[in-house]
């Protein structure tokens, strides 16, 4: 094999495939290295019992960038996504459910059995959500600008984002003002009076993230979550054909076609460099490979404080990036499935509509703040929220006929544990969470055939996710936009030449969406022409 590249891509997760993608037609000599045996990161399929293909990590698919899957033709490598319909379902303790759809008016007729008023108002809603998200679309493909030493096109992109707020409509303007310091709860609150509604819509301000929906700062995360579109649909999510690991592969599959080289079970131990100039990379088997380029697909914290000598690094920009908040408090469970459950609100096993969405355990607000605050206090939380998915329910190539899978994905169960280890507690803590979705669908736990527990601790040693942090990095006010991954570096470069970031520990952050890889390739390839 060559033994010098233009480029070299450190991890292939769907950030660093895209990156890939780009410079590959972009003319470059690009090689992919992956740790794994496996390609995708967090967005992988992977086989975790005999028969079920199962969506390890990444379970959805909603942020992918309409341009990437245009300009890197992922829906003639396989890529394809079952739009849900309906879109969620919240069965409550006291038998009542909510159901919402992707027909508005059949979603207002859900509402309005817990309020009219608020089934009158929901359509406003929905149009300012559309109103704040194109805004938000704009600023997704922008290479942030330099607070610290702003140039020419530094002020001109400051410029650019200041008209932009400016020519907003006065309830966008404000509403845009508002959403960076709000919580999920805060922004919720003038719009609907109905508690069911409100916490079905705030778990997307949460999903993830360390903190609760009272936490500020979490409207912006509601919104960065219901920004995506499927099939033109905004905030509509779906299930990937053939599970998560089809994203990855698309893109690895346009990378190839483009001339991109991509080994797995190849180990990065160290990056090279020379005179503050990345020269290439150390395997773990002990080879060397050159390249003129470095990327680097891992987050921040594992890229500076894993792969390099400290000592090639500025004391202050040490200093911050070990200050990144990487703090992780999120586990999923997949389970092998029988049969499909019946609830109570819904009694039923065979298929029907709310088996197609996404399931939320959480009837209110105060019942997610609550689950938060034993969070923080190193607690895993006794009634956590949950988020389920059953994707066999629209791909039935993922099992053996008649059998399903189940995603859980849920909140809060902290890295950082006050007690004990998460090696030692995950699966009685999974047994905890499998009794309570048991009060809801009684007869649950007989269809569990097989399960698999992924705990914070799992996320960070299997998936390269500092702290079990899937958004390699709180995406909280204070490390966003110019400052992500730290203020002064949120141009994809670093402080090494020849060294880059593509991950989603830069700009605009996490999520199965692909931007950090597209805007890092960009710059790359600009400073290549430079």
């Amino acid at each position: 094999m060559n033994n010098s590249w233009d480029a070299i891509i450190i991890g292939g997760g769907h950030n660093g495939l895209v990156t890939a993608a780009y410079l590959a037609r972009g003319g470059l000599r690009v090689l992919v290295l992956e740790r794994r045996p496996v390609l995708g990161g967090a967005c992988v399929t992977e086989e975790a019992f005999p028969g079920f293909k199962v969506s390890t990590a990444a379970y959805l698919c909603s942020l992918m960038h309409e341009r990437i899957i245009r300009e890197l033709d992922l829906p003639r490598h396989g890529y394809f996504v079952y739009a849900k319909d309906p879109a969620f379902f919240t069965p409550l303790p006291d038998g009542r459910h909510m159901t919402m759809w992707q027909d508005q008016s059949k979603t207002c007729d859900e509402i309005a059995k817990f309020s009219k008023k608020d089934a009158g108002i929901y359509p406003r809603y929905e149009e300012h959500i559309e109103r704040l998200s194109q805004f938000a679309d704009e600023l997704m493909l922008v290479t942030p600008p330099n607070i610290l030493k702003p140039g020419a096109r530094d002020l001109w992109q400051f410029a650019k984002l200041g008209y932009g707020i400016l020519r907003a409509n006065p309830d966008a303007r404000v509403g845009l003002l508002k959403l960076f310091s709000q919580s999920a709860a805060n922004f919720l609150e003038p719009w609907f009076e109905s508690e069911e509604l409100k916490v079905t819509l705030a778990t997307d301000g949460v999903i993830g993230t360390y903190g609760g929906p009272r936490t500020p700062g979490t409207a912006y995360i509601l919104l960065h979550h219901v920004m995506g579109k499927v099939e033109g649909h905004r905030g509509l999510w779906g299930f990937v054909r053939g599970g998560m690991g089809a994203v990855s592969e698309a893109i690895a599959k346009s990378a190839q076609a483009a001339g991109a080289v991509i080994r797995t079970e190849a180990d990065v131990k160290r990056i090279l460099s020379h005179n503050g100039k990345a020269t290439g990379v150390a395997l773990a088997n002990g080879d060397e490979i050159q390249g003129r380029m470095i990327i680097s697909n891992a987050d921040p914290k594992r890229t500076f404080l894993g792969l390099l000598d400290e000592r090639q690094l500025d004391s202050e920009f040490l200093r911050q990036i070990k200050n990144i908040k990487t703090n992780g408090c999120s586990m999923k469970i997949n389970l092998a499935l029988d049969g499909l459950p019946s609830f109570k609100a819904l009694p039923g096993s065979n298929l029907m509509p709310h088996h197609k969405t996404t399931i939320h355990i959480c009837p209110n607000i105060d019942y997610v703040e609550r689950a938060w605050n034993e969070c923080k206090e190193g607690r895993p939380s006794e009634r956590p929220m949950l988020e389920i998915t059953i994707p066999t329910t629209y791909d039935n190539t993922l099992a053996p006929p008649g059998k399903h899978l189940m995603g859980i994905f849920l909140q809060y169960t902290p890295y950082h544990l006050r007690e004990g280890t998460w090696p030692k507690l995950k699966e009685s803590y999974a047994d905890h969470v499998l009794d309570l979705i048991e009060e809801y669908a009684p007869g649950f736990k007989n269809l569990v055939l097989a399960r698999q527990v992924v705990s914070p601790y799992d996320m960070e040693q299997v998936y390269g996710l500092t702290g079990g942090n899937i958004f390699h990095g709180d995406m909280s006010l204070d490390q966003l936009f110019s400052l992500r991954p730290v203020p002064g570096w949120a141009e994809h470069r670093t402080p090494i030449d020849g060294l880059y970031l593509c991950g989603s520990g830069t700009h605009p952050g996490g999520g199965v969406m692909g931007v950090p890889g597209y805007n890092a390739a960009r710059v790359i390839l600009s400073d290549r022409r430079s």
